[in-house]
């Protein structure tokens, strides 16, 4: 057995996350140094695949910008405190929310009490733990408070308020700077509103410097651009004004603010009046939830935005627009005769093989090539080679060939573990991860990328003889080129607005406009990759820490098998379209209007990604799929919550994700299948069929109908592929028993015997292994979507994927639950299997499935029924208690109500219990179980066989119905319910009102 990898000190400071990055930054005041202190998994989210130090680069070249920053990363707060003590170097420190040894808060006030007279600036994620904190008032103790909503320019607006703040006095009395007043107390609004603004001014003066008389004065025209003035109170804004008024460019505010410490609802229309009172010809914006503020402000000459505009940061682009303003390796002989050049690796290897043997020696005698490679920042290969002397070598050919397979095995080496830039010649379908067109790779890929660095840091790939773990090989369209596909094609304002799923869908089919270059880059991409393929989605939200939008956008499987690469590239351009269409369909549009998101500021870019399995018979598919957690939200005795669970399915992942039963099992104790307590179960509640990819048929390129590319199959189907004797048992009629393996005649039943009980292949030590990498590196517990290939050409390894990884959506503790304390007539409901924790007193309306009506053959009338109540209580602002029989979303009708995630997205906590003496066990592994989780929805399942869960259905019976339906009931009371859930316990009990 392989030995087990320990996430130690040593390793970690082995690991390529110490890589420090710069940054570029202006003026007399500089932050140098700055101290980044977060998990590994926020850094990456921050770096995204190593290029916010290319995209900081690329903006301030872009704006004739210098001086670059440097930013050390510690994952420790009492270490990160200890190296600015020592080092007294440090101007910032960032910290996330998520630190190694303390939480943030603590870690400001520890800096504070050291000493430490260094701006501490909190960067979070825009989710409920942010929401939590700033409700506290506790986050006085930050210099300032921003939220990273996937724009890399937060970190320049970060640096840039802080300098302007301190240099805003000397700049101004020295050349008159001007100023531009921002007065916004909300956290989102202002991170969402700096990068633009600074973004606009940097481009603006940029736009001067052609009137710069020489260089210097150029560049001090690029110092003097107006600076901004943050500030969140009505005071602080007025004593900027008093204090810079001549030199005040103009102000943009909100209108409801603090004013004398109070909340004061017309301070912003105040403040501009008294601006507007000393100088009329300064511009001001003023900014409301409230329609009504735009008469107030019209009334006094100030412009007015909407805050709830769909297009308000856009609106705010054009308001400022109308009224604010390195080298080649040079091959030479020893007389200095040029004779040859290399602007990269690829060309310096192409080169060695050329160059004449007396420039090879006159170069390589002076340690040229590793200087030149260090001034690339390629330094493992510079320190590779620097050692080596001429003299090492018996011949000018044995030096040269040792030099040429150390680029190329360093070429392709460095691909492995990150994202590069898409390239015909160095794309490799084994190994390579890239990336077409700018902007974010969005969530998903950055799951895929950050689990991908982990794979190749800490050499996990091949740890496990005669097993592959590998993230598919794929290329990433980036969200600049859907920026482009929207804007170019006249789509945003359309897709906003409209309500009429098929409109858009055909509207973004029939749209032809796409970079000419992606197209030649995706035409490049079919040439080398002739097998299926899965196009995905990810979206600037998408697996976000908080609420990841699983299985709210759309993802494709295509055979990409036919003859003509014109089909095949029309094909593949159609799926990217409908992905993008996704984002504006009602049921995305229903989500994002349940979180704090704005869809104006929905990104998509997508993955295209070599499909994991192997060609049976005409059907594509894996030996299994499966959707592993490091925490278990319904732990049975002895196994804990931290043990984990894995729910596992054989063929395609959809069985899974549309909330099929699967197999269950704990990776740490992979002996006890917890479902299954009888033969008969085993034989009931275990997969009897599942999917792949049709390869034979054909679909319409119009409506992409995954139905009848993606289709159902019987397991005898697989057994006739030979794709179950690792994965299943024989049921034996002759004496009811169950045998391990596929020899025996008789029903096949899905149990993965082999694997589990025999160690056939490793699953459960891979699983544990990548939770446990997973959970280290983003300081959170985890969910990972695998699947496994064992049909491999022989002398090849098998194959296990990682297909995606994201953070879980774990409740903090707020409060233990003592049930003694209620009398059971006090309650409505009791279950040992809670999800949630914290209690819930606002609820006033039920949503119940009548137990005395329930058939199964009539669930899908219950679930319309059900859809109709929900859209109903989200128009009146109402949450929710939602109760019926069996499980919640079920494709199974059978099972259960088979609702989707948008027909119940308004229920604020949601029962399930059995009918009959049926057990019902909840989803591990749907999309639809994630939602329920990330929105913090109370979830309660009830088996009433066991005294400790308990529904009263007899007083919901006898309560009058507000409304009721043949199946459904809405019962509206005067006062609300109690839910109170111990998340630590998974237990929860809902009192009725009093």
């Amino acid at each position: 057995m392989s030995d087990v990898i320990k996430f130690n000190k040593d390793l970690i400071e082995k690991s390529s996350f110490s890589k420090i990055q710069d940054f570029h930054s202006l003026m007399r005041y500089r932050i140098r140094d700055i101290l980044l202190v977060s998990s590994l998994y926020d850094l990456y989210i921050l770096e995204e695949d190593n290029r916010l130090y290319e995209y900081i680069r690329h903006e301030y070249e872009g704006l004739s910008l210098s001086h670059a920053p440097e930013l050390v990363h510690i994952s420790s707060g009492a270490e990160a405190i200890r190296t600015a003590l020592d080092e007294r170097k440090f101007d910032l420190i960032i910290t996330t929310l998520h630190i190694e040894d303390m939480s943030p808060i603590a870690f400001a006030r520890r800096v504070k009490e050291a000493g430490l007279d260094i701006p501490v600036v909190l960067l979070g994620y825009d989710n409920r733990e942010m929401s939590e904190l700033l409700a506290t008032k506790d986050f006085s103790i930050f210099d300032k408070v921003f939220i990273w909503q996937g724009d890399y320019r937060i970190v320049l607006a970060i640096i840039k308020f802080l300098e302007d703040r301190n240099n805003v006095e000397n700049d101004t009395k020295k050349v008159g700077v001007q100023s531009i007043i921002l007065i916004e107390d909300n956290v989102r609004f202002y991170s969402s509103y700096l990068p633009i603004i600074y973004t606009e001014i940097l481009k603006q003066s940029q736009n001067l410097m052609a009137e710069g008389l020489n260089l210097s004065h150029k560049y001090l025209r690029m110092r003097a651009r107006p600076k901004i003035l943050l500030c969140d109170t009505f005071e602080e804004g007025w004593n900027y004004f008093e204090k810079y008024e001549e030199y005040v460019l103009g102000v943009i505010s909100d209108v409801d603010f603090k004013k004398e410490g109070r909340h004061d609802p017309n301070a912003g229309i105040e403040f501009a009046r008294k601006v507007k009172e000393r100088h009329s010809d300064i511009p001001i914006l003023l900014q409301s939830t409230i329609g009504e503020n735009e008469i107030k402000a019209g009334e006094i000459g100030a412009d007015f935005l909407i805050k709830n505009s769909p297009t308000l940061l856009e609106d705010l682009k054009k308001f400022m627009l109308n009224n604010f303003g390195f080298g080649d390796f040079v091959f030479k002989t020893p007389d200095g005769k040029e004779v040859g050049r290399a602007k990269n690796l690829l060309e310096l290897e192409h080169q060695l093989k050329n160059i004449p043997d007396e420039s090879l020696l006159y170069h390589a005698s002076r340690n040229h090539f590793s200087n030149w490679l260090k001034a690339r920042t390629e330094f493992w290969l510079a320190h590779r080679l620097r050692p080596q002397k001429v003299t090492d070598f018996a011949t000018p050919e044995e030096l040269r060939q040792s030099l040429i397979d150390s680029l190329r095995e360093f070429r392709k080496s460095r691909q492995v573990g990150i994202i590069s830039d898409f390239n015909k010649e160095s794309f490799d379908p084994t190994i390579t991860f890239a990336r077409i067109g700018g902007g974010s790779m969005g969530g998903k890929a950055r799951g895929l990328g950050f689990v991908n660095r982990l794979l190749s840091d800490f050499d996990v790939r091949y740890h496990f003889k005669g097993v592959k773990i590998f993230v598919p090989s794929a290329v990433v369209i980036g969200t600049e080129i859907f920026d482009y596909f929207m804007n170019n094609n006249n789509l945003l304002d359309f897709a906003l607005r409209s309500n009429n799923d098929a409109d858009i869908k055909k509207k973004f089919l029939n749209a032809r406009k796409l970079p000419k270059e992606v197209k030649e880059a995706l035409k490049d991409f079919l040439t080398i990759v002739k097998t299926p393929i899965a196009v995905r989605s990810s979206s600037l939200l998408e697996d976000s820490q908080d609420q990841p939008f699983a299985g709210v956008y759309d993802t494709f499987m295509l055979p990409n098998n036919e003859k003509s690469l014109e089909l095949r590239l029309e094909k593949l351009l159609k799926t990217i379209k409908r992905i993008y269409a996704s984002i504006y369909l009602k049921k995305s549009k229903d989500y994002i209007r349940m979180t704090s998101y704005r869809l104006e500021e929905e990104k998509m870019a997508v993955i295209i990604q070599m499909l994991v399995g192997a060609d049976h018979n005409g059907k594509f598919y894996p030996e299994f799929s499966g959707v592993a957690k490091s925490y278990n939200y319904y732990p049975i005795s002895p196994l804990k919550s931290s043990d984990g669970i894995a729910a596992v399915a054989p063929g395609l992942g959809k069985y899974i994700v549309d909330g099929e039963m699967p197999l269950r099992f704990s990776p740490k104790h992979p002996s006890r299948l917890i479902q299954f307590s009888t033969i008969d179960d085993m034989l009931n509640f275990t997969p009897n069929h599942f999917y792949a990819l049709d390869l034979n048929s054909e679909f319409k390129v119009e409506t992409l109908d995954e139905e009848r590319m993606i289709k159902k199959y019987s397991l005898q189907s697989a057994l006739e592929d030979g794709a179950l004797k690792f994965t299943c048992s024989t049921y034996s009629n002759d004496n009811n028993r169950i045998y391990d393996g596929a020899e025996r005649t008789g029903p096949k039943i899905f149990t993965l015997a082999p694997i589990l009980k025999y160690n056939l292949f490793p699953l459960t030590d891979i699983l544990n292994l990548l939770l446990e990498m997973s959970n280290w590196g983003t300081a959170s517990p985890v969910e990972i979507e695998f699947a496994v290939n064992l049909s491999v050409p022989q002398g090849k390894p098998a194959e296990f994927a990682l297909l995606q990884m994201r953070p879980m959506v774990i409740d903090s503790e707020l409060e233990e639950l003592d049930a003694s304390d209620y009398s059971e007539g006090s309650l409505l409901c009791k279950s040992n299997r809670a999800l949630g924790n914290g209690i819930k007193n606002d609820i006033r309306d039920i949503v119940y499935v009548s137990r005395a009506k329930f058939e199964t053959k009539y669930t899908g009338i219950m679930a319309e029924e059900v859809e109709y109540f929900n859209n109903k209580l989200i128009g009146m602002r109402a949450p929710y208690l939602l109760i019926g029989i069996g499980r919640w979303g079920s494709l199974d009708p059978w099972l259960g109500i088979p609702v989707k995630w948008e027909q119940i997205n308004g229920a604020a906590a949601i029962i399930e219990s059995n009918y009959g003496n049926t057990n019902i066990v909840p989803s591990q592994g749907s999309h639809f179980f994630q939602n329920l989780t990330s929105f913090k929805v109370g979830y309660f399942s009830v088996n009433q066989i066991d005294e400790d869960n308990y529904i009263d259905w007899d007083w919901l019976d006898n309560l009058d119905a507000e409304e009721e339906k043949i199946y459904t009931k809405h019962i509206r009371m005067e006062k609300p319910l109690i839910i109170k859930i111990n998340g630590q316990k998974n237990f929860g009990i809902i009192l009725k009102p009093e």
